[in-house]
């Protein structure tokens, strides 16, 4: 059987062909999807014509004017000069409206977008916060008897304690990170009935893989390139966040199994099931859905995540800026300790029935949040 000469070129001819074709197709794909690019461009100057800002480059947006070490000063500088709200391109196809004005912000919070919350999935999961539609009525409903006011009473006495551990009359604290560390321990101790201190405790690492994981979230909501989750786990950034999302996983079934094993023990097991109202993760070990299925793992350590990040780094910020406001205002922070003096005196311990008599200290800490 003989091979013609000819068929060797045929073959090339054929090769180069389909990469001529596919190589036509992508240039065609790429077009369109610059054109999709450009048309969400030119909306979204429409849509944010009325929402002033400094000019920015058409791909990098306003990423120049916002380098790491001085993140908040063009933000405040941009404050100053642009009244109610001003817009913040990300980039070329991306931007945020800054909204710093009560009326625009309750005019905004009736639409509320989970898009967001994309980034942090890899890190709570599918909880409370980022669920929508029947599941998140159905998880919420679950989780409502956790905050009645009989289970949140004798937490005060827990949060006492932790305050009482934190207040050194004699040294200056850098009052974020022991803000930090106060409120996760509370939050660990009131809701995963964890036994010890994470103040005091300082070889643990819960929060400082917290701290990780949020700047790199940060980090990688800044960079265009890591917009592709699948781009983003082949970066050293984004295998370092893989990794950091594990440890922060295997700490929170760490404190789930504790607490399961804890319940095996059939005396603990009728303690708490004769408690009027459970404890968060308790509720959740016993939760029911409507069609009668308990919570998956994955499930329930989404909402442990999401309450255990929800519930102290909120909290830590809102006291650490109800701090620098009371800080930044002398007399009313005067006022405050005034109250206090008069409701305590100079050694009483701060009960539950005590929070009801403190009026400006109330307005105080609703007006900073």
């Amino acid at each position: 059987m003989s091979v013609s000469a000819l068929s060797t070129p045929r073959a090339l001819g054929g090769v180069s062909g389909l990469l001529q074709v596919a190589s036509l197709l992508g240039l065609v794909l790429l077009l369109l999807k610059a054109a999709q690019l450009y048309l969400r461009r030119q909306w979204l100057l429409k849509a944010l014509q009325q929402f002033p800002s400094p000019p920015s480059h058409w791909l990098y947006g306003h990423m120049q004017e916002f380098q790491e070490e001085t993140e908040l000063q063009p933000l405040l500088k941009w404050v100053e000069k642009y009244p109610s709200a001003c817009a913040r391109w990300l980039w070329g196809t991306k931007a945020l409206v800054l909204i710093y004005d009560p009326d625009y912000k309750r005019w905004s919070w009736g639409d509320q977008s989970h898009d967001s919350y994309r980034m942090l999935i890899p890190w709570i999961g599918n909880g409370l916060l980022v669920l929508e539609g029947q599941t998140w009525f159905q998880h919420r409903r679950m989780l409502t008897p956790a905050f009645h006011y009989d289970i949140l009473k004798p937490y005060n006495m827990r949060t006492k304690d932790k305050w009482e551990g934190l207040i050194n009359p004699d040294s200056h604290l850098e009052v974020l990170g022991h803000v930090s560390l106060m409120t996760l321990d509370t939050i660990m101790k009131c809701a995963f009935g964890h036994q010890g201190s994470i103040q005091t405790d300082r070889s643990v690492t819960t929060l400082q893989r917290q701290g990780n994981l949020k700047n790199l979230i940060f980090s990688q909501v800044r960079n265009l390139s890591h917009q592709n989750d699948i781009i983003y786990r082949l970066t050293p950034e984004g295998r370092w966040s893989h990794r950091t999302c594990q440890l922060a996983h295997q700490h929170t079934d760490g404190v789930i199994q504790l607490r399961k094993a804890h319940l095996q023990k059939e005396r603990e097991l009728e303690k708490v099931r004769s408690k009027r109202h459970l404890d968060f993760l308790d509720i959740l070990l016993f939760a029911r859905m409507e069609n009668g299925s308990s919570l998956s793992d994955r499930e329930l350590r989404a909402e442990v995540d999401t309450f255990m990040f929800e519930g102290h780094d909120t909290t830590a910020s809102g006291i650490s800026w109800t701090f620098y406001a009371l800080t930044s205002h002398p007399e009313h922070q005067q006022r405050c300790r005034e109250e206090i003096q008069s409701l305590l005196g100079d050694g009483a311990s701060i009960t539950w029935d005590h929070l009801d008599q403190m009026p400006y200290i109330t307005i105080r800490i609703k007006e900073a949040l």
